[in-house]
């Protein structure tokens, strides 16, 4: 209404100036105008206010239209499509390998040679080191001497029991020395093979531990070799119980490992089948390929298993829900748009599943195609009138 305040010394400037002769003035007019020609001018002055309040009017009413109108909020929108939405679980664990031991003697004596040093590859059943046998080796050339002629004895009086020439109990006998020289032969055998030290899988000698020249002897644990294989390796995490139907044999997995600033894709090989009772938790094995052999036991990576896929899932910011006094969460819908933008706000109630960044995964109350209130959303009510300023 001010604006149309403003109007009035305009309208009666008008009046005072309009008339036949835009140079007499009313006053002079009334002065020295004969009695028609004031007739005539009040007539004219009359059509001339009719025609301005017919424009007050309109103007009035544009007036209080856009005050109206600043009175609504202008909001923002983002249109719901469906996309795939994949939800990753994050642990830490450590790098370990099944094959990584140390290789103890197994008899006691001093250690004669040392075929290899630090960081030699091995192969399966390579000698590594020998142990003074302390005459075993002797020993067991006499036992399969005395082997060999108590098997020749024994095939002769054999031969000769099949002729029924000869006693039975020089039979027996002949077949018992026998049978005890060659379990004695295996004996020294076994004994004698414990003098060396040899590769119980191929890998990579880690470490020698001794020297040639020193004495050893299993009673003292004292390790010998260090022997690592780094071709099996894999990450042994500790998952929680409430992803036990997330996180099965195959389903894929993110491993970054910060100490290489490298990542590698690979999928979940075994799950264990036992809760631990003190933390809720069930194992998960991840091999780790490692083909340049860069990645060492005992390194501290990050693990993110993709335990939830939805190819169809609908998505929102967390920063558009509200959640009223019940517990229920909503957001704001916009509805009723019309070519101007102006729409309504309509309350929806939402189910919400699982999140990952900045996107939430909204199971039940919005469907696609509908826009749902971003910007201003916190100012709006339920049915209120809004402006929309843009959709994305």
């Amino acid at each position: 209404m001010k604006k149309a305040i403003t109007l009035l010394p305009l309208f009666f400037l008008i009046l005072a100036g309009c008339g036949e002769n835009p140079q007499v003035s009313v006053d002079e007019l009334i002065a020295n105008g004969s009695l028609e020609e004031i007739k005539e001018r009040k007539k004219t002055l009359a059509e001339q206010e009719r025609d301005l309040r017919i424009s007050l009017r309109k103007i009035d009413s544009v007036i209080q239209s856009r005050e109206r109108s600043s009175n609504v909020p202008l909001v923002t929108t983002l249109e719901i499509t469906s996309s795939s939405f994949e939800h990753y679980l994050d642990l830490q664990g450590n790098v370990e390998t099944k094959q990584n031991i140390l290789l103890f003697p197994e008899m006691a004596g001093t250690l004669m040679r040392v075929y290899v040093k630090d960081g030699d590859p091995v192969r399966k059943g390579q000698v590594l080191a020998k142990i003074d046998d302390g005459g075993l080796a002797s020993r067991l050339e006499q036992l399969r001497t005395q082997a060999a002629l108590a098997e020749t004895t024994y095939e002769r009086q054999k031969r000769l029991w099949e002729q029924n020439i000869g006693s039975e109990i020089q039979y027996l006998q002949a077949k018992t020395n026998y049978e005890g020289a060659v379990n004695a032969v295996s004996q020294a055998e076994a004994q004698l093979g414990k003098s060396t030290i040899s590769a119980p899988f191929s890998g990579i000698v880690d470490e020698v531990m001794q020297e040639e020249g020193s004495t050893v002897n299993p009673a003292a644990g004292m390790a010998v070799f260090r022997l690592v294989n780094l071709s099996e390796m894999y990450v042994d995490v500790d998952v929680p119980e409430s992803y036990l139907e997330g996180v099965t044999p195959g389903k894929r997995v993110k491993i970054y490992i910060p100490v290489l600033g490298d990542s590698i894709e690979t999928k979940v090989r075994q799950t264990g089948n036992f809760i631990n009772p003190a933390n809720r938790t069930f194992r998960a094995e991840i091999p780790v390929p490692n083909r340049d052999g860069s990645i060492k036991p005992n390194l501290t990576v990050r693990v993110r298993i993709n335990d939830y896929t939805n190819p169809g899932a609908l998505l929102i910011p967390p920063s558009v829900i509200s959640e009223n006094s019940e517990g229920e969460q909503f957001v704001y819908v916009a509805s009723e748009v019309g070519p101007d933008q102006i729409g309504k706000a309509e309350k929806r109630i939402i189910t919400t599943g699982l999140s990952q960044g900045d996107l939430i995964e909204v199971l039940s109350g919005l469907r696609p195609g509908e826009h749902i209130i971003m910007e201003g959303a916190r100012r709006v009510r339920e049915g209120q009138e809004i402006e929309i300023l843009n959709q994305a």
